[in-house]
């Protein structure tokens, strides 16, 4: 007769892995230390800092008209709209007014650059959740935009174009007919993405209900955007606080009912759509006229401080500048939406599964060059 051994309890070890900073699926260079047990995770410990430049350092050594380029390269993927508020913080500590067709400028490319974006995150929103051929119709679209980005400013996507002021030079002579050539494509490409992904069952049940944050908790962590807008807050710095000439538009908030990973996807999705609006009514309304407001070729504003919001494509960006009435800045602060809306992901990952991780991090839509400047 064999004799049966007592089952002694097992010994639980919770488990710690690295997620990044090399995963394909990390959105940038950013490292997530997993607490696991078993597929869940228990504990989070998020890594930033790997593409730190140091740009709001290296513009107290710059010109002001210098500090343009590093603006760029802060969110790659929002460049006319990163361009915009630090101009517009120059222009406030100033005084300067820009002209109205300037001002119609900027608006219809930072409108542009909000739907080139939207269609990045877009195509790899599908990536992370094991589809390949939206991203496919993503970059036909985004390719277009980009396209006519680079005949705009002779750049597609470092534009240095946005100057304190006004913009660096008017519109090509064929602008209208690309744009009439544009629009219906783009209004058609969204249309596309949106029967394609956004209400595919796999899709749907991946991101219904994963990584729910509601309005409150949202607000207490800081975020803004459409990360924000899709936990039911209807906060945009463009109905809140209008600058440029947006309070000349008529065009809606797009909000989210859970806070899920796909309301915060199908917030995005919409507001391509009240882009579309807000570029339409622009092109109806730009009057001819001058396109900047003459300035020194060396910019001494007077010694003050100035802070100037806006809203990019992932949320509300700020700049905080100081002057001391030299040619450079004595101090450049940046308030960016990535980086406050990383700060909710310890809550946003809590006992979610290993395999939603990459998911959850998509759905925020973060550029680590801006979260570590």
């Amino acid at each position: 007769m064999v004799e049966s051994r007592s089952e002694a309890p097992l010994d639980m070890v919770q488990m710690m892995v690295n997620m990044g900073p090399q995963h394909p699926s990390t959105h940038g260079v950013f490292r997530m230390v997993l607490g696991i047990d078993g597929e869940r995770v228990v504990s989070v410990d998020p890594h930033i800092g790997y593409l730190h430049r140091g740009s709001e350092k290296l513009c107290e050594g710059e010109l002001y008209t210098q500090i343009v380029t590093l603006f760029d390269r802060m969110d790659y993927l929002s460049n006319f709209n990163n361009e915009l508020a630090f101009c517009m913080a120059v222009e406030k500590l100033m005084a300067l007014q820009v002209p109205e067709r300037a001002e119609y400028i900027r608006v219809i490319m930072c409108e542009l650059n909000r739907i080139a974006s939207h269609l990045m995150f877009f195509g790899t929103m599908g990536l992370d959740t094991g589809a390949i051929t939206p991203v496919l119709y993503a970059f036909r679209d985004r390719e277009r935009v980009q396209s006519l980005f680079e005949a705009v400013s002779g750049a597609r996507m470092m534009h240095n174009y946005i100057r304190v002021g006004g913009v660096k030079e008017d519109l090509p002579e064929d602008f209208r007919q690309r744009m009439a050539k544009l629009m219906p494509q783009l209004k058609q490409g969204i249309e596309e993405g949106d029967r394609l992904l956004s209400f595919s069952e796999i899709f749907l049940a991946r991101n219904k209900g994963i990584g729910v944050i509601d309005g409150k908790t949202a607000i207490s962590y800081g975020m803004s955007g459409p990360a924000l807008r899709a936990s039911g807050v209807p906060m945009d710095v463009r109905k809140d606080e209008p600058y440029s000439v947006y309070n000349r538009f008529d065009f809606g908030i797009p909000i989210g009912e859970k806070g899920d990973c796909w309301d915060r996807y199908y917030v995005r999705i919409e507001e391509m759509r009240q882009s579309l609006r807000i570029v339409e009514q622009a092109m109806a309304q730009m009057p001819d006229g001058p396109i900047s407001t003459p300035v020194r070729g060396v910019l001494r504003p007077p010694r003050g401080e100035a802070y100037a919001r806006a809203e990019n494509p992932r949320g509300e960006i700020g700049v905080y500048l100081v002057s001391d009435g030299s040619d450079k800045p004595y101090r450049v602060k940046v308030r960016p939406p990535s980086f406050c809306n990383l700060v909710a992901l310890k809550y946003l990952l809590r006992d979610c599964y290993v395999a939603d991780c990459v998911v959850i991090l998509g759905s925020l839509d973060v550029v680590l060059g801006e979260v570590d400047r």
